[in-house]
């Protein structure tokens, strides 16, 4: 039996002090969200006592599943990659980049600058994506939705040259004795998120996993529990599971901080997960909140 825990959306605080000419764009309306309320919202000591809790259970492979941080400031990545060097070594983290990861276009480059080592393939390089890992049980298939976006969009986009590679991946991988984990920001589902923040492709990474099938997909973005299925070949269905933010400390008790673990195991019929959710309560606990239905 594998162990595989699941987190996303820490969205690291406080933000470094941005010049002023750091706030053009995007970056001016992130900062006074941030600035009116959003700060409030993440909280870091709950963070810290939620990874953990989550390293209690010991298990053998963290994912991470992006928006790292805010507004993309240059000084934010040292944060986040101190953050992921806490997680894990990289061989024992994988991690996807959010839409907040990459909020402006400069960005782009410090997310392979600061958090390659936790993005590359099993020969140890960081060649962009998807992304293949082989651990454990499973082969880990890491994809990005993370591009930059205009003010008050949020949305995410995979691109052709990506779909393409996906699809001769998860065929290739679907003749392999191991359980395929997807990790994507967005939800990879056309009813995933709201106009303007979901993920632009979603319809043709559907007919892709309607011919090649997977056996777990994961997402964040959305910083609330959710499980969904998309149609893989043969009738099969495709659990879609998303997380909450691992740092909020408002909302409902799916909406709190969280994370999810699974256990995978691979027997003569295929892989088996069973998943569970622990996550904080109102009154400030983490305790275990039930299984999740795959």
């Amino acid at each position: 039996m594998f162990r595989l825990a699941h987190l996303s959306d820490p969205h690291l605080g406080p933000l470094p002090k941005p010049r002023l000419r750091e706030l053009a764009g995007k970056r001016m309306t992130g900062y006074m969200n941030w600035r009116r309320g959003r700060d409030r919202i993440h909280d870091m000591g709950i963070l810290e006592r939620l990874v953990a809790d989550m390293k209690s259970f010991e298990p053998q492979h963290i994912a991470c599943t992006g928006d790292l941080i805010n507004i993309g400031l240059h000084g934010e990545f040292q944060v986040a990659r101190e953050f992921l060097q806490d997680l894990g070594a990289p061989d024992k983290v994988s991690f996807v980049p959010g839409n907040h990861d990459a909020y402006v276009r400069t960005t782009m480059r410090d997310i392979e600058r600061f958090l390659s080592p936790w993005m590359t393939s099993d020969n140890g390089k960081f060649e962009g994506f998807p992304y293949v890992r082989l651990v454990g049980p499973m082969a880990i298939v890491g994809l990005s939705s993370a591009v930059p976006t205009g003010p008050f969009v949020a949305s995410g986009t995979l691109g052709r040259e990506q779909r393409e590679k996906i699809a001769n991946v998860l065929a290739f991988l679907a003749q392999q004795p191991l359980a395929r984990v997807i990790l994507i920001h967005h939800p990879p589902h056309r009813s995933g998120s709201k106009t303007g923040r979901g993920l632009t492709d979603s319809a043709a990474l559907e007919e892709i996993l309607a011919q090649t099938g997977a056996d777990l997909i994961l997402h964040g973005h959305n910083h609330v529990t959710s499980v969904n299925r998309i149609a893989g070949p043969g009738g099969k269905l495709i659990p879609v599971v998303g997380v909450p933010s691992c740092s909020a400390i408002r909302g409902t008790l799916t909406h709190r901080a969280g994370y999810h673990l699974f256990d995978i195991d691979l027997t003569e019929s295929g892989p088996v997960i069973t998943g569970r959710t622990r996550g904080l309560q109102a009154d400030g606990a983490i305790i275990d909140i039930g299984t999740l239905p795959l």
